[in-house]
C-alpha cells in the first residue's frame, strides 16, 4: 500500500474560488512553489473586484466629485463659485466598468505569470482531496489534490416576498452598473452597502428613502459614530427613513410596490409606491453547490466552519487538507480578511503554524465622509473589561481641533478610542470624518502588535495632517492610566 508522499495528486493544491481570498492562497502557494489550480465559474477576482468592493468605489469617486461641486455654500466658504454641476450617468458608469476590466486582467496575468493554472467552470468536493468540475461547455472533470481550499465568496441575501427583476428591484450587483437613476429608490439596509449606495444616489439628484428592520437606523456602528454619522450623512441630505419595520412584498413594476410591516406588532402598516428598490440585506454564502456532505462538513447558516488556521471542521476537529477562506467562512466578510485567510492557509499547508488575528483587522464605509473601525465595539470591550478584570478606558478626540480638518472645513468628525486602563493595550477604535478608512490603519497596526498607549501617545505626527486626531487620541488615553 504506498504512503501518503507516494501517492502522485494532478495538483499540490486546488482554490475553488477566485476572489481575492482564492487568488491570495493560488498566489502565494504557486509563489512558495506548489503545483496549483484555480477554479472560477465567474470573473475573476470574484464580488470585490466585479460586484462589489471595486466598482462601488469608481462610483462613490465620481459621485463624491458631483457632491463635492455642487455645494454651493461649502465652496462659498473658500470664495469658490462654481457653475451649475453637470454629469453624464453613462460616463460615471463606464469609469465602473473600465476599472473592473483593469483589474480583473491584472489578477488574471498575475496567477499565470506565477504558474497558476485556471480551470473555467463550477467546482466542487469529490471526497477528500477530490475537486469535480463542471465546464463552462458542459464536460465534467475530476481532479485530485494534496489540499483544497475553499474560496467560493457570497451572494446578496434576498429576503422572502421581495421580487427581484433587475431593473425596477435589485441589489447591489446590479446597482454597480448604474443603468439608470431612479426620481425616488428605497434602499432596504442601513448597513454599509445602504449607506454607500445612498451617498451615491442622493450625491446624483435621487430621492432615497431608507428602510431598517432594527430599531435604529445604522444599527451595526458605534453608537456615538451613528449619532455623528447620521446627522450628516442622512439628516442633511434627501433621505428620509423608516426603521423598526420589515419590508415583508415588493413587486417590481413602474412603480415599484413596498410593502411596510410593523417589526414587533406585524401589522402592516405602510404601502409605498418608488421608481425603484435596492435590497441591501447583506450577504449569504456560496455554499450550496460544494458537495460538503461528500466530506462530512455541516455548515451552520451556510458559512463553513473554520479554526484559526483555516482548516474546515467537522465536530469541531480539522478535517485533513481541506480549508476555507472569505466570506464562506462568516468571518468578517471584507476582502481583505480574504486576502489574509487566503495567505494564512497556504502558510500552514506549508508546515508553518499560524493563526488570524481578527481584532487587528479593519473596516471602512466609504461615504462622504468616511466611517472605519478596528477591534472591539465598546460593548464587547465592557465584556472583556468585565471577565477580566480590569477598567475600560474611552476617549474621544474631535475633527474640529484638528487644524488640517478645520482648513479643509470638514471638521465634523469623532474618533473614539478604547484601551485598557490596567495595562494600557489597544482595544478598538471607530472614526466618522474625513479619511477616516485611512486613518484606522495606524490604529489597526498598533492592535496587531498590542502596543500601549503610553508607547504610541510618544510618537510623533506630522502637523497639520489629519493623524493628528489619532495621537490626540493616544495622549489623552495615556493620561487615564492607573500608576
Amino acid at each position: 500500500m504506498k504512503t501518503v508522499s507516494e501517492i502522485s495528486f494532478d495538483f499540490d493544491l486546488i482554490v475553488v474560488g477566485a476572489g481575492y481570498g482564492g487568488f491570495d492562497a493560488a498566489k502565494h502557494a504557486a509563489e512558495a512553489g506548489l503545483k496549483v489550480a484555480i477554479v472560477e465559474a465567474r470573473d475573476m477576482g470574484g464580488t470585490c473586484v466585479n460586484r462589489g468592493c471595486v466598482p462601488s468605489k469608481a462610483l462613490l469617486a465620481a459621485s463624491g466629485k458631483v457632491r463635492e461641486l455642487a455645494d454651493v455654500p461649502h465652496l462659498a466658504e473658500f470664495g469658490i463659485h462654481s457653475a451649475p454641476v453637470r454629469f453624464e450617468r453613462k460616463k460615471i458608469a463606464e469609469h465602473a466598468t473600465n476599472l473592473v476590466e483593469t483589474i480583473r486582467k491584472n489578477l488574471t496575468k498575475t496567477l499565470e505569470r506565477s504558474g497558476v493554472e485556471i480551470l473555467r467552470g463550477v467546482g466542487r468536493l469529490e471526497g477528500n482531496q477530490r475537486v469535480g468540475l463542471r465546464e463552462n461547455n458542459g464536460v465534467d472533470r475530476i481532479f485530485s489534490a494534496r489540499d483544497i481550499i475553499l474560496a467560493t465568496g457570497s451572494d446578496p441575501f434576498v429576503p422572502p416576498g421581495i421580487e427581484i427583476d433587475g431593473r425596477t428591484v435589485f441589489t447591489s450587483d446590479e446597482a454597480i452598473n448604474l443603468e439608470w437613476l431612479p426620481r425616488w429608490i428605497a434602499i432596504i439596509g442601513s448597513g454599509y452597502i445602504g449607506l454607500e449606495f445612498a451617498d451615491i444616489y442622493t450625491a446624483l439628484g435621487c430621492e432615497v428613502t431608507m428602510i431598517e428592520a432594527l430599531e435604529k437606523i445604522m444599527p451595526t456602528f458605534d453608537p456615538d459614530i451613528t449619532k455623528i454619522a447620521s446627522r450628516n450623512l442622512i439628516d442633511k441630505r434627501d433621505i428620509e427613513t423608516r426603521s423598526g419595520v420589515f419590508a415583508t412584498q415588493v413587486k417590481p413594476g413602474c412603480p415599484v410596490e413596498v410593502e411596510l410591516t410593523d417589526a414587533k406588532t406585524r401589522e402592516v402598516i405602510e404601502d409605498l409606491q418608488v421608481d425603484a428598490v435596492l435590497v441591501a440585506t447583506g450577504r449569504v454564502p456560496s455554499t450550496k453547490n460544494l458537495n460538503l456532505k461528500s466530506v462530512g462538513v455541516e455548515t451552520t447558516r451556510g458559512f463553513i466552519p473554520i479554526d484559526d488556521q483555516m482548516r474546515v471542521l467537522v465536530n469541531e476537529k480539522p478535517v485533513a487538507n481541506l480549508w476555507a477562506v472569505g466570506d464562506v467562512t462568516g468571518k468578517l466578510m471584507l476582502a481583505h480578511t480574504a486576502a489574509a485567510q487566503g495567505s494564512i492557509a497556504v502558510d500552514n499547508i506549508l508546515g508553518k503554524s499560524i493563526e488570524i488575528d481578527y481584532r487587528s483587522i479593519p473596516a471602512a464605509t466609504f461615504t462622504h465622509p468616511e466611517i472605519s473601525s478596528v477591534g472591539l465595539t465598546e460593548e464587547e470591550a465592557k465584556e472583556l473589561a468585565n471577565n477580566e478584570g480590569f477598567e475600560l478606558g474611552i476617549v474621544r478626540s474631535y475633527f474640529k481641533a484638528n487644524s488640517k480638518a478645520l482648513a479643509e472645513l470638514e471638521s465634523d468628525g469623532i474618533m473614539k478610542l478604547l484601551f485598557s486602563r490596567k495595562t494600557g493595550e489597544v482595544l478598538g477604535a471607530h472614526i466618522y470624518g474625513l479619511h477616516a478608512a485611512d486613518l484606522i490603519q495606524e490604529v489597526s497596526n498598533a492592535i496587531s502588535r498590542r502596543q500601549r498607549v503610553t508607547d504610541l501617545a510618544k510618537e510623533v505626527h506630522t502637523h497639520p495632517t489629519l493623524s493628528e486626531v489619532v495621537e490626540v487620541a493616544y495622549k489623552q488615553a495615556s493620561l487615564q492610566l492607573k500608576n
